[in-house]
């Protein structure tokens, strides 16, 4: 695997954090909000990972603004992405 450029980590951080500032306003426990979607709470975790090098997909993100019933557009109209 190739090594990511700064940029990219950056990004992966920010979606990582925009997934965890979601997913409290939705539930603030992972394992109840991982519970009440019949997800892994460790999947949730792993989402929410800054440290995890390989970042989320879009289909992940995608999945998970449907659990939480928002589209890709509200997920990344954020100050985080600005």
């Amino acid at each position: 695997m190739a090594k990511l450029k700064p940029e990219d980590i950056a990004l992966n951080n920010k979606i990582a954090l925009r997934i965890k500032e979601l997913r409290i306003k939705s539930n603030p426990n992972q394992s109840k909000f991982a519970e009440r979607h019949f997800i892994d709470r460790q999947l949730v975790s792993r989402w929410e990972n800054t440290n995890d090098k390989r970042g989320v997909s879009i289909h992940t993100v995608k999945r998970f603004c449907n659990l939480i019933g928002i589209t890709l557009t509200e997920f990344f109209d954020s100050d985080l992405f600005k």
